[in-house]
């Protein structure tokens, strides 16, 4: 059955809502249930609600005599999106209106069309007024949970505006380029040949930036692997390797498997690289990503932080670690952290990343690289976790990245998120000293 465009964002938003998914995984099983017409709207309708959640969220507040209930939180969302409609979109506001209010009747609760019709004409004449209400509150303006405010103030007060002014911006985007295929420049002219405008990135070898995204399937040379859709930070992992013929590599956390792709890319005549990922179906992406390149890695499903439970006990001369993360560096491209990720979020994964560090080094080989990489921007989770695990293991090194790009910290460098430009990361390069004889 045809679910009518604006009822299923709802649905999208209100399992959010509910913390029972994020956009990655419930808009997908939503984008089925509407007309292929309408899935670029629905794409469009969900994104935009969740990039601006703080400020609907606090204008429904005012614009409500009472807070909805948990059940009905279906009908809350639905008044989200109307409001992000009015607010953010072209929709004509009598359109906007009437297509949200049509879509509350397939809720079957007779008392929602009449309250999402009422608030949404009531946001119409009163608009004015309440941002003039909301001109000096701080959560509002900032378009952001005050918990995150207040971390990003803390750890970045210089760099706040723009980290504030990025996060709600539509995400660049990048590709990658099969240096191993065609040259960056060769392939800028074939884009250019079809009018696509371009630019190369300023960090990345390997990088354009395309002046508006466009599918990638129809990128000339995406089915044959002379490109994949990467951020220019994502792209600068591979080159902290410091690759060599014939190095037994490891990426950890390897899905969706584009660093994975880049490291054969960059040295062709690796030795044998193992992904590994916790997640069997997010491994079946590093898998169709692989074979588009057309490269093989030895793929294994295990937890990074239990080896026993899938090492085979040869070391690695070369570990990259994409370590989970709250991806406060990324926002722009999942704007449901904003509301999917809380304060505590910060110290429970800076506590995993400790204990993947840990499990992991003792695979390396002596004289070995370890790569530390997260797309966040929280000290805690950064170079803090870094510094901790140097006070923990004695025969550690920390290589000073001698770059162009990000801000030295006390153990690697952070990147900020960029408008046009590269998404905020942070790495560190972690050596194991050759034992003297």
């Amino acid at each position: 059955m045809i679910v009518q465009v604006r009822a299923a964002a709802a649905q999208v938003i209100s399992r959010i809502l509910r913390q029972q998914g994020s956009l990655s995984s419930v808009l997908p099983v939503w984008q089925s249930q509407v007309r292929e017409a309408d899935r670029a709207l629905l794409q469009e309708l969900c994104f935009g609600c969740m990039r601006w959640y703080p400020q609907l969220q606090r204008l429904s507040g005012l614009l409500l005599e009472k807070p909805m209930r948990a059940k009905d939180s279906d009908v809350h969302a639905l008044l989200l999106l109307g409001i992000y409609q009015l607010m953010h979109t072209r929709i004509p506001d009598h359109a906007a209106i009437g297509e949200t209010v049509e879509a509350a009747r397939s809720f079957k609760k007779p008392w929602a069309t009449g309250l999402i019709n009422g608030v949404l004409r009531r946001f119409q004449r009163e608009r004015e007024d309440l941002e003039t209400r909301l001109a000096n509150d701080h959560h509002y303006q900032s378009n952001h949970p005050e918990w995150l405010l207040s971390a990003f103030q803390r750890a970045w007060p210089q760099q706040l505006a723009s980290i504030l002014q990025v996060n709600d911006q539509h995400p660049p985007f990048t590709l990658r380029v099969n240096r191993q295929h065609i040259d960056r420049d060769h392939y800028l002219h074939h884009l250019t040949l079809q009018e696509i405008a371009a630019v190369v990135t300023p960090f990345s070898d390997d990088g354009i930036r395309l002046e508006r995204p466009v599918d990638p399937r129809t990128l000339p040379g995406f089915a044959a692997g002379d490109i994949s859709v990467q951020d220019e930070a994502a792209q600068l992992a591979a080159g902290l390797l410091q690759l060599q013929p014939g190095l037994r590599v490891l990426d950890a956390c390897a899905a969706p498997g584009g660093k994975t792709g880049h490291i054969f890319e960059q040295q062709p005549d690796i030795g044998e690289v193992t992904a590994l990922d916790s997640d069997e179906r997010r491994l079946q992406r590093v898998t169709e990503n692989l074979q588009r390149l057309g490269v093989e890695a030895t793929l294994k499903c295990g937890d990074a932080s239990q080896p026993d439970s899938w090492w085979d006990g040869q070391l690695f001369d070369r570990i990259l670690l994409d370590a989970p993360c709250s991806a406060t560096g990324i926002i722009r491209r999942h704007p449901d952290i904003k509301a999917l990720r809380t304060a505590d979020d910060i110290a429970r994964l800076a506590a995993l990343q400790g204990k993947i560090l840990d499990a992991l080094w003792p695979l390396l080989a002596d004289d070995g690289v370890l790569v530390y990489a997260t797309c966040s921007i929280m000290p805690d989770e950064n170079t803090r976790v870094v510094e901790a695990f140097l006070q923990r293991q004695p025969d550690v090194v920390c290589d000073r990245l001698d770059v162009a790009w990000g801000l030295e910290q006390p153990c690697g460098r952070q990147l900020l998120p960029q408008s046009e430009g590269h998404d905020g990361f942070y790495y560190a390069r972690l050596r194991k000293p050759a034992k003297t004889a």
